[in-house]
């Protein structure tokens, strides 16, 4: 029936599978780009099943504060508590047997990975913790989320150290001697999808605005308002961003073909833009601003096979 329908689209979207499923996709057009050969099955679903199981415990931990806010997403969790803790723990399950199979072989490798990559990895890790202050017990009720301006690019940071990261350090773990997760090209790849993901971390902000406001939390829409967040902030972004890529294309000489693919995404960010002036449901945002991700992934994978 259409409203089973409904509820599984929620489900699928509520219950973080959409992003699992971005990560893997950046993953992959991570090592396409890189010229890297895929890592293997194991990874990707270590790589997705962290990102249910992070961003579900998030989410599912803010249902239980006071106050709450009371959106559809707030009100699915609280709907589905009992189903999401048992998959939490069948997820848990799965991600510790995977990670052991993942390094399972690898332990000689990793004194053979350059140290700097090893910190990088972990600053990652800490960040990721640091971010939801519920998640950590070190610092009492600070979390970086709790700033409103850098907390979209600590999300982009964090994001693009998982899908244009980690992929590279996994390959230089899989075949020591390598060190290509400390190369420029590497640098650059996530230069610019931490850009990327930043810019729809401050898009989705728009959603909280009401909510953010009453907690005193001053995001980019909350300090400066939607119009001059657009004008001042997403528009010039962007397009700083896709110029860089331009430049940096242009002297790689790569193909007008991958040009044109991987410059698709943001057109698409800036048409976005145009209608965030009307209010929208959070699974617009989840499906649309977040789905745009998946659809970078997708443009830079299409662009990498039509060379």
């Amino acid at each position: 029936s259409l409203m089973k329908g409904i509820a599984e689209i929620k489900g699928f979207f509520y219950g973080n599978y959409f992003y699992a499923i971005c990560a893997v996709a950046l993953s992959i057009e991570c090592s396409l780009q890189l010229g890297l050969p895929l890592n293997n099955v194991f990874y990707y679903l270590l790589i997705g099943f962290a990102t249910v199981l992070y961003y579900t415990h998030a989410y599912y931990i803010e249902t239980k504060r006071t106050p709450i806010a009371l959106n559809d997403r707030t009100a699915w969790y609280l709907r589905n508590k009992k189903k999401i803790e048992r998959t939490q723990l069948i997820l848990t399950f799965l991600l510790a047997t995977i990670t052991l199979l993942v390094v399972n072989g690898l332990q000689p490798h990793f004194s053979k990975v350059n140290t700097k990559s090893w910190l990088i990895l972990f600053s990652f890790f800490v960040i990721g913790i640091a971010y939801y202050k519920h998640m950590h017990p070190f610092w009492g009720k600070w979390g970086l989320r709790n700033n409103g301006l850098i907390k979209p690019l600590i999300i982009g940071w964090v994001w693009a150290g998982t899908v244009s990261f980690s992929p590279v350090f996994f390959y230089d773990l899989s075949n020591p001697g390598q060190d290509k997760s400390l190369d420029t090209l590497t640098g650059l790849l996530f230069i610019k999808n931490s850009l990327f993901i930043s810019i729809l971390c401050i898009l989705f902000d728009i959603k909280d605005y009401a909510n953010d406001a009453n907690q005193h939390l001053k995001t980019w829409v909350v300090q400066f308002g939607l119009r001059k967040t657009l004008f001042w902030v997403i528009y010039p972004m962007t397009i700083l961003s896709v110029l860089a890529y331009w430049i940096f294309a242009i002297g790689q000489e790569f193909s007008i073909f991958r040009i044109l693919f991987n410059s698709i995404p943001y057109v698409l960010l800036i048409t976005v833009c145009t209608f965030m002036h009307q209010r929208k449901s959070i699974l617009y945002y989840l499906a649309i601003i977040d789905g745009l991700m998946l659809v970078k992934a997708i443009c830079g994978i299409t662009g990498m096979l039509g060379n």
